[in-house]
């Protein structure tokens, strides 16, 4: 397969802007971001477009750590988003681009997802699966409107 990339869509039960806010809060970002048992540690996150971010998923089960960082694009509140990824292991090589874009719709806010240049050791199918877990933990988050 030559295409590197994932695509995945999903409609949550939130308002658009509460959905960006999840992508671009370090505390929500470490609740939902990492897949099924690992767990995140945001280092730092600027927001903004030029700004970057820093960011370890840890491995529950080995206590191994996988740490990554990237610049922010385009930033269009509750609208998109795009930003790069690069891994600090050298066996993990290149530069993933991500591109979310949010719409309103009756029930919510349309996902659409794009992670592009994935590197050719990491299986497509694991990427594919670990979003799925992202975006189920995303709904979670952003779904349930809690009053006060």
């Amino acid at each position: 397969m030559t295409d590197r990339s994932v695509h995945l869509h999903r409609v949550l039960r939130a308002a658009a802007d509460k959905v960006y806010r999840a992508f671009i809060d370090p505390v929500a970002m470490a609740k939902w971001l990492p897949p099924y048992g690992f767990s995140c540690t945001v280092h730092h996150l600027d927001a903004r477009v030029g700004g970057s971010f820093r960011m370890s998923f840890h491995n529950f089960s080995t206590g191994g750590a996988d740490s990554f960082g990237g610049e922010y694009l385009e930033l269009v509140p509750g609208e998109r988003l795009r930003y790069t990824d690069r891994f600090d292991n050298p066996e993990l090589p290149g530069t993933l681009e991500v591109l979310v874009t949010l719409q309103a719709v009756i029930c919510g806010t349309e996902i659409h997802i794009t992670q592009s240049g994935i590197p050719e050791v990491i299986p497509l199918e694991m990427c594919y699966l670990g979003w799925q877990e992202s975006l189920a933990q995303l709904a979670n988050l952003v779904e349930p409107n809690i009053p006060g």
